[in-house]
C-alpha cells in the first residue's frame, strides 16, 4: 500500500501561531503568514505521486477550517496527546491502523521544503534498510520523521522544544537498533531571523514557498 504522509498543522488563529515573530509582526499578521505556510505546503505535498496525504490538526475544534482549506482527498483527524511525543505516536497509529506500510509526519513550519525530499524519505523506508528517516532542522529538532513499523518508545522521554531533540532521538533509535536514514537539513521559520533568511532563498518559479515569500516581503517592507 502507498506510504502515508501526515502534516501536523495548527489552525491559524491570532496569538496561537508563530508567536516568536510577534513583535515585530502583529498576532494577526503572523496568523495570516502561517496560513500562507499551509497553502504552500498543501499545494506541494498534494502533487507528490505515490503518497496518500493526511492532516493532523489542532485544536480539535479546527475541523471545519481545514475541511474548507484542504484539497479533496486529504484525510483529517485531530492531534491527541499531552505532548509532541504522544501526538506523534497517535498519528503514526492512525497510519498503521489504515494499513500503510510506511508513515511519515512533517511539520508546517517549513513552507519551502521541496517535495522531492519527502519522496526521498518515503523511498528510503520502502526500498532501503532504514527503519527510521529523520529530516534535521538547524535548531536541533527535525522537520520530518518516518517509520515503517510502530516504535512508540522512540518518542518517550524526549526533551521536546529543546536543541537536543534530534540528538536524543538518534540515541533512542540506537537503543532500539533502528537503522536511520538522515535527509539533508532544512530550516524552520520560527523567528524574525529565520524569516529574513527565508527571503534570501527566493523560490524559483514553480518551487514551493511562493505565497509565503510574497506575503513575507509585503510584511517586512511595511
Amino acid at each position: 500500500m502507498a506510504a502515508l504522509l501526515i502534516i501536523f498543522a495548527k489552525e491559524p488563529r491570532p496569538g496561537q501561531v508563530k508567536t516568536r515573530l510577534c513583535p515585530p509582526l502583529s498576532a494577526e499578521a503572523a496568523a495570516r503568514l502561517y496560513k500562507k505556510f499551509l497553502e504552500d505546503i498543501l499545494e506541494e505535498m498534494a502533487r507528490l505521486p505515490g503518497l496518500s496525504l493526511a492532516l493532523a490538526y489542532t485544536p480539535d475544534t479546527a475541523r471545519d477550517f481545514f475541511q474548507e482549506s484542504t484539497p479533496p482527498g486529504v484525510s483529517l483527524f485531530p492531534q491527541a496527546g499531552c505532548d509532541l511525543g504522544e501526538r506523534l505516536v497517535r498519528a503514526f497509529d492512525q497510519g498503521w491502523a489504515a494499513g500503510f506500510g510506511a508513515v511519515l509526519v512533517r511539520n508546517s513550519d517549513s513552507p519551502d521544503l521541496p517535495g522531492e525530499m519527502v519522496l526521498a524519505a518515503a523511498q528510503a523506508l520502502e526500498s532501503g534498510p532504514a527503519g527510521l528517516v529523520l529530516g534535521p532542522s538547524p535548531d536541533g529538532g527535525y522537520y520530518l520523521v518516518g517509520l515503517k513499523s510502530p516504535q512508540p518508545q522512540l518518542f518517550q522521554g524526549i526533551s521536546w522544544s529543546s536543541p537536543g531533540v534530534l540528538e536524543e532521538t538518534l540515541a533512542r533509535a540506537a537503543g532500539l537498533s533502528l537503522a536511520v536514514h538522515l535527509l539533508p537539513p532544512w530550516p524552520d521559520i520560527d523567528t524574525l531571523a529565520d524569516l529574513q533568511a527565508f527571503l534570501t532563498r527566493r523560490p524559483l518559479p514553480g518551487a514551493p514557498g511562493r505565497r509565503t515569500y510574497q506575503y513575507a516581503q509585503k510584511l517586512l517592507a511595511g
